[in-house]
C-alpha cells in the first residue's frame, strides 16, 4: 500500500523528480476497526499498483459495467451505490489510509462482492492500472478545491487529467464531477469545453441536475441549508 509515497528518479541522472500531486497526505489516526480491516480485510478487497493491469473479469468474476471513483473520504457513499447498483462493479481510489479502513469495514457490512479499493495516487492507477477503454462512468466528486490562485496548479482537474480520463472511458462513457465551490466548477467547465472528445449531457455550458446514481452526502444537505451550491457537470465520451 501506499506505493506512491516512494519517491521517483530520474534514470539518467538519478535526481529525485518532483511532482506536483492534488492531494497533500495529512492522515488522521487509525481507529481499531479500520486497523483491522486494512489487516484482514485488504487482502480480499485491496488492489495494488504492484499487480500491473488490473483484470476487471478475473478480480470480480464476471462481465460487468464498470465504474472508477476517485477520492472517495470514509466510503459511505461509494458503498451506498455499489449496494444500489448490484449489476456494477466499482473500484475506488484513496490516499488515505483510515477511508480505505472505513469503506472495507462498508464492504463487510454490507456484504459487497462488487466493490475493490486502491490505497494510493490516482493519476499513477489511471496511467499504469486502467486498461484503456475499460470505464462506463469515472467519478470525481468534491475534489480538493485548492481555492487559493497559487495552489491552482494542484487542481486534479487540468487538460491532461482530462485526456487521459478520455482514453480510459469507453465510447459513451461518462465523467461526473460534483463540487461545491463555484470557483472550481467554473474552473471544471472551462477545461472540459477545451477539451476534444467529449460532449456535455447538460449542453453547451450548462450544469447537470444531480443524478440518481450520486447519493446526496449529509456535508451537501448542511451546506444547501446554508445556501451553499453544488455543481454537477456530467460529459459523455464521443470519441
Amino acid at each position: 500500500m501506499l506505493d506512491f509515497l516512494h519517491q521517483d528518479k530520474d534514470p539518467e541522472t538519478g535526481k529525485v523528480m518532483r511532482r506536483v500531486r492534488s492531494f497533500v497526505l495529512r492522515e488522521g489516526r487509525l481507529t481499531h476497526g479500520q486497523r483491522k480491516a486494512l489487516d484482514t480485510l485488504w487482502p480480499r478487497y485491496g488492489l495494488e499498483r504492484a499487480q500491473g493491469v488490473l483484470d476487471a473479469r478475473a478480480e470480480f468474476g464476471r462481465d460487468a459495467p464498470r465504474v472508477l471513483e476517485i477520492g472517495y473520504g470514509m466510503g459511505q457513499s461509494l458503498a451506498g451505490m455499489a449496494e444500489a447498483e448490484p449489476d456494477k462493479d466499482f473500484i475506488g481510489i484513496e490516499v488515505h489510509r483510515p477511508g480505505v479502513g472505513a469503506l472495507l469495514l462498508e464492504i463487510q457490512e454490507r456484504g459487497l462482492s462488487n466493490l475493490r479499493t486502491y490505497c494510493d495516487d490516482a493519476v499513477d492507477i489511471l496511467k499504469l492500472c486502467i486498461p484503456d477503454g475499460s470505464l462506463d462512468r469515472l467519478q470525481l466528486y468534491f475534489p480538493d478545491p485548492w481555492h487559493k490562485k497559487k495552489h491552482h496548479k494542484r487542481r486534479i482537474v487540468q487538460p491532461d487529467w482530462v485526456a487521459l480520463v478520455n482514453t480510459k472511458l469507453r465510447p459513451g462513457g461518462v465523467l461526473h464531477m460534483a463540487t461545491d465551490w463555484q470557483d472550481y466548477a467554473e474552473h471544471m467547465m472551462a477545461v472540459m469545453n477545451d477539451s476534444a472528445g467529449f460532449v456535455n449531457t447538460a449542453g453547451e455550458g450548462g450544469f447537470a441536475e444531480r443524478p440518481g446514481w450520486r447519493p446526496e452526502t449529509k456535508f451537501e444537505r448542511r451546506g444547501a441549508g446554508l445556501g451553499h451550491g453544488v455543481w454537477d457537470l456530467l460529459f459523455e465520451k464521443s470519441l
